[in-house]
């Protein structure tokens, strides 16, 4: 019996911006295909798409692709709709004829760790800022790989409990 993390992804209903959102969910013997990854529900309190009292929000997968960083893992790309199964008012996607396949999208996930310490962003100096594009940048800091990983290494430990 295998199992699998999928990481469904989708974009929240902050405005002016919206963001990414993700959450994990881990299932045995996944088939590796679009149509094995199954529906799922959030709450939309917490990302600006439903009031607290009325939460629910519907994840659907559109597509999947496998996970570049972690093993046994993909991506499913997810729209957002309604409890009534229309496109939720946050969902752009719903907004594009199908018909038109010339339409190329990417998501760019930024963050950055913050040290309590200095009160800074990691990687800044103590005094002053550093320079552009600096050492600070999430993807050159040998740090996030370490916490990246230990992510990680907690998913594993909690998948197999």
């Amino acid at each position: 019996m295998s199992k699998t993390k999928l990481e469904y992804i989708w974009l929240d209903g902050y405005q002016p911006t919206q963001s990414l959102r993700s959450k994990t969910k881990v299932v045995r013997d996944f088939d590796g295909t679009l149509e094995g990854c199954p529906g799922w529900c959030f709450d939309g309190s917490s990302t600006e798409q439903a009031p607290g009292g009325s939460s629910d929000c519907l994840l659907t997968p559109v597509a999947l692709f496998p996970d570049p960083g972690r093993k046994e893992a993909f991506l499913v790309m997810c729209e957002v709709l309604s409890p009534d199964g229309s496109p939720h008012p946050s969902n752009g996607r719903a907004l594009i004829e199908d018909d038109d396949r010339d339409f190329w999208f990417g998501f760019e996930q930024e963050y950055f760790l913050w040290n309590p310490a200095t009160d800074k962003p990691l990687g800044f100096p103590e005094n002053g800022y550093p320079g552009p594009q600096g050492p600070y940048r999430c993807y050159q800091l040998a740090l996030q790989t370490a916490w990246s990983n230990g992510l990680e290494r907690l998913r594993n430990a909690r998948q197999f409990l």
